[in-house]
């Protein structure tokens, strides 16, 4: 039991890590964009992870055919974290939470039509649950006032779980010969060197000099908690315990973004967010199941 314990501690706190991640989100765009919260994040990561690395004495070597693979990476998520900071201008972390826990759909509608993965019936009904969750929480529960101009914000959020599952599938068909904290940390690297170019100008050196407290504390939350320790927590939890069992943390996610978007942004939390979110997880838990 103890030996469990030790164990779980940290698939959890890298959940809770990223559940809150949406909140401080939301606090960063107070002041920068949306590139801009994404470099900063990456860059404090990339430090403690590089740290991290030296520390445990990890092989630095670059295998050509594997980075390849990470380039691939890194320019779908990239794009992936840019669609999903933009969206959470529009909409609240609340919504945000509930519509990213749809990844696993998305991934098992693109396993079945790109590496013909069996689509059960019992998948189906998974889908179709869970899509109809996310048509009453978008619409607020009336369905024929969905627009996409309205609710721009909440068909982002959709768009960027649409990309991570996209980025999943590729993950899980190649094969990079680094150490999971290494690939992590190329990834990074990776990501900076996309996304630099288009954040490092004037504008940039300005909103650091403007930068409150609150916001410094929001990009070093995002960078060294959500990016850096729980990348490391999420590997270690892979190395000791079944994918499955590790996973499963997983669906506790859009209920810590829920709470805390409540106590720390003030978000209102009504019956029809709950009830969808619920009718969400229920249909993201029969397609995994």
């Amino acid at each position: 039991m103890k030996s469990n314990l030790t164990r779980y501690w940290k698939p959890l706190l890298a959940m809770v890590f990223w559940g809150t991640s949406f909140i401080a989100t939301k606090v960063a765009l107070e002041q920068l964009t949306p590139l801009m919260i994404i470099f900063f994040r990456l860059v404090f990561a990339i430090s403690l992870l590089t740290i991290f690395a030296l520390y445990t004495k990890r092989d630095f070597s670059i295998k050509l055919k594997s980075h390849l693979w990470i380039v691939l990476l890194a320019l779908i998520a990239s794009f992936h974290l840019w669609i999903q900071v933009t969206g959470l201008q529009y909409t609240t972390a609340v919504n945000t939470g509930w519509i990213i826990g749809t990844a696993p759909v998305f991934i098992a509608i693109l396993g079945s039509i790109f590496f013909k993965e069996k689509l059960t019936l019992l998948k189906i009904s998974g889908i179709l649950i869970a899509f109809t969750g996310l048509l009453l929480l978008i619409s607020k529960g009336d369905i024929s006032k969905l627009s996409f101009i309205s609710h721009k914000g909440d068909f982002l959020i959709l768009a960027s779980a649409f990309t991570w599952s996209v980025y999943s599938m590729v993950n899980k068909k190649i094969t990079i010969n680094y150490s999971p904290v290494m690939t992590i940390l190329f990834l990074f690297i990776m990501m900076a060197i996309i996304v630099g170019p288009f954040t490092i100008n004037s504008q940039y050196f300005t909103a650091i000099a403007h930068m409150s407290f609150k916001v410094w504390g929001a990009v070093l939350f995002l960078g060294i908690f959500c990016s850096g320790i729980s990348y490391v927590l999420w590997a270690k939890s892979l190395s000791e315990m079944e994918a499955t069992k590790t996973g499963a943390f997983l669906y506790f996610e859009p209920f810590v973004t829920v709470i805390a978007a409540w106590l720390l942004l003030d978000e209102k939390i009504t019956a029809i967010i709950i009830v969808s979110g619920l009718i969400i997880m229920l249909g993201v838990y029969l397609v995994n199941r």
